[in-house]
């Protein structure tokens, strides 16, 4: 016959399997946390990129919409801002003759902030046509 002091030894945790398991959880969670936190810096940079891209694409077509209108395009770097996902985004665009006649290049480069000419965030590039007037016509 088991005797009921035994019963209940036999039913807890002993005082080493408890340190053990607080060691285990105590290593593990702040690689857990800084993991968790990589991934929040992850995801905030991207977002970042993708905002980026969208102002990008908004200044291309901004300048083609004008180049259109006007025919002609003034040569150079022009910068400004744009606001969008309630931030103010910094962008620098610069149009430039290509070896091709009639063809200009336009390089939009998007900033997070305004003294970061060094690293920006995303950078696009469109190509486009503006008639010139010696060009013979067909």
């Amino acid at each position: 016959m088991i005797s009921t002091t035994k019963r209940y030894r036999q039913r807890g945790f002993t005082l080493i399997e408890v340190m053990v398991a607080l060691t285990v959880v105590a290593v593990t969670l702040p690689a857990l946390l800084f993991l968790l936190s990589q991934q929040i810096d992850g995801t905030a940079y991207l977002r970042d990129r993708s905002v980026a891209q969208w102002v990008a694409a908004d200044r291309v077509a901004e300048v083609q919409l004008a180049v259109a209108k006007q025919q002609r395009a003034n040569k150079g770097v022009i910068a400004g801002e744009s606001e969008r996902a309630g931030q103010v985004w910094y962008w620098q665009s610069e149009i430039q003759e290509t070896p091709l006649p009639g063809f200009l290049r336009l390089t939009v480069t998007v900033f997070k902030t305004e003294n970061s000419p060094d690293s920006p965030l995303h950078t696009m590039d469109a190509f486009f046509h503006v008639e010139t007037n010696n060009a013979p016509r067909g």
